[in-house]
């Protein structure tokens, strides 16, 4: 039975095991069950899926995932936790924890070995400070994903989901929203963890896009467009894609590629839509290889 909601029995544990907080982990463990089985219920956790947690802490989320799924691989970078997983998960036989950085981990072979490489649900509560690399990395090795459900410092679950024009839209907003739809499902004040961060939190579902929302020819180079766009906010897109090597086109070049794109030569980057970027990808490729010619 799920036990670790309860923050009684959450110190219990942590006295047992005398442990500390390690802040270059960004350890925050939730002790709310009303937020934990909201997670649940937005991931739509099945007795089908396979399920892939990121960051497990003492196990509180992972026996939620247990009870739910038909099978759950956790991975954990701080080994002072194995002990400790290994007594709070030992009523469950449906779960393997990994002892090892989820940016080392190879997700393919997990998916192929643990669900016949069919897409699987990823749930975490991710440290603040690496979400981003996380979330990419999950997203552009091309894991097989159905959905990813995540609790992220609120800030930054308000970036995934902006549109043009507000000042949270950035390279990330683009990022997700072309591998996915995001969609905020609980907000989750500093309360609902121990110790309390001090900033708010929110659970945001990413469900994965069978096919991109856009039609890009070069992907790549549509997010090197997009990096070069926000790398400096103030510039103007010409500006900001002059400066960056990866495209080998002068300024006037690049301009007449935006004329192209039907706005105007001073448009800031964080006034184009996904859309507008992946059209622009596609007029500045074209340009480049007739150069090339």
């Amino acid at each position: 039975m799920a036990v670790l909601g309860n923050p009684k029995n959450t110190i219990e544990v942590l006295q047992k095991y005398n442990f500390n907080f390690q802040k270059k982990f960004g350890q925050n463990f939730l002790i709310d069950t009303r937020i934990l089985e909201g997670i649940i219920q937005a991931a739509h956790v099945t007795k089908e899926d396979f399920v892939l947690e990121i960051g497990p802490g003492i196990g509180t989320m992972t026996q939620y995932l247990c009870e739910h799924a038909r099978e759950v691989v956790a991975v954990e970078i701080d080994q002072n936790l194995i002990p400790i997983l290994k007594d709070t998960l030992s009523e469950y036989d449906n779960v393997e924890v990994i002892n090892d950085d989820i940016l080392k981990v190879d997700i393919n072979q997990l998916a192929r070995e643990h669900n016949c490489g069919k897409p699987i649900k990823v749930v975490a509560n991710l440290p603040y400070y690496i979400t981003t690399p996380i979330i990419m990395g999950l997203f552009e090795s091309h894991v097989p994903i159905d959905s990813i459900t995540i609790m992220v410092q609120k800030e930054v679950a308000d970036r995934m989901q902006v549109g043009p024009g507000t000042k949270d839209y950035g390279a990330l907003s683009l990022a997700v929203q072309y591998y996915a739809r995001p969609e905020i499902v609980l907000s989750v004040p500093p309360s609902c963890f121990m110790p309390q961060p001090k900033v708010g939190s929110a659970v945001i579902r990413l469900t994965r896009h069978e096919v991109p929302p856009v039609d890009v020819k070069n992907e790549k180079l549509m997010f090197a467009l997009i990096r070069a766009s926000f790398n400096q906010r103030r510039k103007t897109l010409a500006n900001g894609l002059n400066n960056f090597p990866q495209i080998s086109l002068s300024k006037e070049q690049i301009q007449e590629c935006i004329v192209e794109l039907g706005v105007p030569v001073t448009v800031r980057g964080e006034a184009l839509s996904l859309e507008q970027f992946a059209t622009l990808s596609n007029i500045i490729e074209a340009k480049i290889s007739r150069e090339k010619k």
